[in-house]
């Protein structure tokens, strides 16, 4: 209501704001503005979009003579603000900055790109386990200590385990039905 009678008196206009920018105004709204297009293009820890803020809101408190002129000048930013967003978003689904934002291209398995170690040559593999797989933990092929899990089952330690499949990183063990003839790697000294 108050915003009403501010927009009827008579002395009022809607944009007189502009006749009251002057230089050093002018350079911290446009400056605001900028290190926000800035952040649309160039994310990172939102420093440049945090200080555009700031300059923006410094702006407008420095130019705006009463309520109704700040009223105003937000509305006017958020509508700029609401078309730069439309232009970015057609301009990342279309245009150039699709071209420079989205990876195209994939780096598969079949052109040579992997991103760990081929370890199927494990699978079949029996060792013992080293410490309690619960599910996972740690167990020993012929002196090559690495991280298992176990298809779901608790295993105790000592017991012999065999890798059953490899997924990546991840090495599957089960135990197997013969008991642990290999000395412990890992003797307790009491």
């Amino acid at each position: 209501m108050n915003l009403l009678l501010l927009a009827t008196q008579a002395n009022t206009h809607l944009f007189s704001f502009f006749e009251a920018i002057e230089t050093a105004q002018a350079i911290v709204l446009i400056l605001g503005l900028v290190l926000m297009v800035i952040e649309l293009f160039m994310p990172g820890f939102g420093v440049a979009g945090g200080a555009g803020i700031l300059l923006v809101i410094l702006g407008i408190v420095m130019t705006a003579r009463n309520a109704f002129e700040a009223t105003v000048m937000v509305i006017l930013l958020l509508i700029l603000a609401a078309i730069m967003i439309v232009l970015v978003l057609r301009s990342a689904k279309k245009g150039k900055l699709s071209k420079k934002m989205i990876l195209w291209s994939s780096a598969r398995k079949e052109d040579g790109y992997r991103s760990t170690d081929d370890r199927h040559d494990l699978t079949g593999r029996e060792g013992i386990a080293i410490t309690t797989l619960r599910p996972s933990g740690i167990a020993d092929f012929d002196g090559e200590r690495l991280d298992v899990v176990s298809e779901g089952a608790y295993i105790p330690a000592q017991a012999a385990v065999k890798i059953i499949r490899v997924e990546g990183r991840r090495i599957v063990v089960r135990p197997t039905e013969k008991a642990s003839s290999t000395p412990d790697p890992n003797p307790s000294q009491d």
